[in-house]
C-alpha cells in the first residue's frame, strides 16, 4: 500500500515537471515576472552569500595552510584554495543557501495563495497561474544560481586572498596568477552547469511544496519545511553525480 502510494507520488511529480516544459515554451511568456523574480532571488540572498562566502575563504585557507606546510608546499596553497572554491565550495554553499532562504519563501508564498484559494481564483479569471507563479520562479532560480555562484567564487578567493597574504606577504598579482593558471575551462562550466542544475532543483521543489501544499496553516509551514530539506538533500545527490561524471572525463 505504501509503495502504491509513492509510485502515485513519483508520477504527481513527473506532471509536475512535465507541466513546467510544456508551459515554459507556450506564449505569452511572463518575461517581466521572470525579471521580477530574478530581481527578489538576487537582492534577498546577495548579503548572505557576501558574508558567508567571505568567511568560508578565510575559514579554508587558514585551515589548509598548516597541511601544505608541513609538507614544505604552502607556495601551493593558492591553486589548492581556487580548485577547491570554484570546483566545489563555491556552488555548494551558494546552493545552500539558496535551498534555505529562497526554497522555503517560494513553499509559503505559493503554499500560503494555495490555502487562501487565490490560485483558484487565478484559474478562475482565465490566467494561467501555472504558467505566472511556477514557470517563472522556476526560471529564474535556474538562471540567478551560476551568476550568485560566479560571486560567491570571487568573494571567497577575496577571503582566501587576505589570509595568503597575511601568511606570507604574497602579492595579489602573483595570487591571481595562480589561480587563473590552476582553473581550467572545465571547472568553470561544470560549476556553471552543476549551479544550474541546483537552482533547478530549488525551484522545483519550492513550486511543487507550496503549489501541492494542505489546507490550512500547518500546510503552509509544512510545504516550506518540506521544500528546505528535500532542497538540500537534493543538491548534494546532484553533486555527488556531478562529481562521479567529471571523474570519467577528466
Amino acid at each position: 500500500m505504501k509503495f502504491g502510494k509513492v509510485l502515485v507520488k513519483v508520477a504527481i511529480i513527473i506532471r509536475f515537471v512535465g507541466q513546467f516544459f510544456k508551459e515554459a515554451v507556450q506564449q505569452p511568456f511572463e518575461g517581466k515576472e521572470i525579471l521580477n523574480q530574478c530581481y527578489r532571488i538576487g537582492n534577498k540572498s546577495f548579503l548572505l552569500i557576501t558574508f558567508t562566502s567571505f568567511l568560508a575563504g578565510i575559514v579554508f585557507t587558514k585551515q589548509s595552510q598548516p597541511s601544505l606546510a608541513s609538507f614544505g608546499a604552502e607556495s601551493w596553497l593558492p591553486s589548492l584554495v581556487s580548485q577547491a572554491i570554484v570546483r566545489s565550495l563555491g556552488p555548494l554553499i551558494t546552493g545552500l543557501i539558496c535551498a534555505g532562504k529562497l526554497a522555503s519563501n517560494i513553499g509559503a508564498e505559493l503554499g500560503s495563495m494555495q490555502v487562501t484559494e487565490q490560485i483558484d481564483a487565478m484559474e478562475v479569471s482565465g490566467t494561467r497561474p501555472f504558467s505566472y507563479l511556477v514557470v517563472t520562479r522556476i526560471i529564474a532560480t535556474t538562471l540567478m544560481l551560476p551568476l550568485l555562484v560566479i560571486y560567491s567564487d570571487s568573494v571567497a578567493l577575496a577571503g582566501s586572498l587576505v589570509m595568503v597574504h597575511s601568511f606570507n606577504n604574497t602579492g595579489y598579482l602573483l595570487f591571481i596568477n595562480e589561480v587563473a593558471d590552476s582553473i581550467s575551462y572545465l571547472d568553470v562550466f561544470s560549476s556553471l552547469i552543476k549551479s544550474s542544475l541546483f537552482g533547478f532543483a530549488i525551484g522545483t521543489i519550492g513550486c511543487y511544496a507550496g503549489y501541492h501544499s494542505e489546507q490550512g496553516t500547518t500546510g503552509v509551514g509544512k510545504a516550506a519545511n518540506t521544500a528546505v530539506v528535500a532542497s538540500m538533500v537534493s543538491i548534494f545527490i546532484i553533486d555527488l553525480i556531478m562529481l562521479q561524471f567529471l571523474n570519467l572525463i577528466r
